[in-house]
């Protein structure tokens, strides 16, 4: 069967649409006269503002919309970031392609007022912004003389609370930052033996339905080998952890000659109890390794923290 129209469904915001934009720019590179157009929508995490994201549910947040589109046949494919992609997927939808990735570092962001400080150097009592729990968590742990407040919206309704003395810093993305143009705001890249990235972060996921190979086809062009192999890892961490997208779980990931270095971290909200470990082999048992790993981190109590934290974020559930 030959592929003539692709219908893309893609989140509404700026950064979203940033990024399904040069997924279909790529497409129609790569497939000359292949009709490609984009439904682009509001999804359940976008709509809710005013509350913590842990708070109100992390499995689909920012994607059951889009997967709703596929299902019922209004939709081919659906781009993410596959930080916000939950690894376990509706039946009949799988994730086709895993895009190169940016730089999947957090990135510290301040106003004019903190502009010669430095994460390290920031005085007792700064005020830092970040919606991660991951972030929080790893922050308190290195730097517990600073506070943490919550921030939502898009990241540029973000930057005008900081420049508006709301905050003294963000924790933000790189990649975000980069793709939307904003990377001269990124004050410093922070370091991964301070804060682990998201699971996914600075790639593109590419989700799709089940049994269109023709449609799998076409955005395999995208693939990118070692950014698929370390997502896989990654999303196989967290898996195995049963972690969702907004709990305190970190990873790391490289390639080395032919072995993957998977490095991951649990930490409590606190930042009292954090543990960390690492995971090496063969590239081809990425999966296997993520798995590997997350075994390690159960028997070092990491189930006890996240039973924890599930309690405390969501005590109804």
């Amino acid at each position: 069967m030959v592929l003539t129209q692709l219908r893309i469904a893609s989140r509404r915001s700026q950064l979203a649409m940033v990024q399904t934009n040069w997924v279909q720019a790529e497409l129609e590179q790569a497939h000359p006269g292949l009709a490609i157009s984009v439904e682009a929508m509001a999804t359940q995490g976008d709509k809710i503002l005013d509350v913590a994201l842990a708070k109100i549910g992390d499995k689909g947040l920012f994607t059951k919309e889009l997967e709703a589109q596929m299902l019922i046949g209004r939709a081919d494919i659906a781009v993410h970031s596959l930080k916000d992609l939950p690894t376990n997927l509706p039946e009949g939808l799988m994730l086709g392609c895993v895009t190169e990735r940016e730089d999947p570092a957090d990135a510290l962001v301040v106003n004019q007022k903190n502009a010669e400080h430095q994460l390290d150097t920031l005085p007792e009592g700064a005020i830092v912004g970040t919606s991660s729990l991951r972030r929080l968590a790893q922050l308190r742990h290195h730097y517990p003389h600073l506070v943490f407040k919550d921030v939502r919206g898009n990241v540029i309704t973000r930057l005008e609370k900081l420049d508006a003395g709301n905050y003294d810093c963000l924790i933000l993305a790189a990649a975000g930052l980069t793709r939307l143009g904003f990377g001269d705001r990124i004050h410093q890249l922070i370091p991964s033996e301070i804060s682990l990235h998201a699971v996914g972060q600075g790639a593109l996921g590419i989700e799709c339905v089940e049994g269109h190979p023709e449609v799998l086809e076409a955005i395999k062009a995208l693939e990118h080998k070692p950014t698929a192999q370390r997502c896989l890892a990654e999303r196989a961490l967290l898996r195995e952890l049963e972690g969702g997208c907004q709990v305190p779980i970190g990873v790391n990931s490289r390639i080395e000659a032919n072995e993957l270095l998977l490095t991951g971290m649990v930490a409590s909200l606190d930042g009292k109890r954090l543990i960390r470990d690492q995971q090496r082999g063969p590239i081809d048992r990425c999966e296997a390794i993520g798995k590997e790993l997350a075994e390690t981190l159960k028997s070092q109590g990491a189930g006890e923290i996240l039973a924890e934290i599930f309690a405390a974020v969501r005590p109804e559930a």
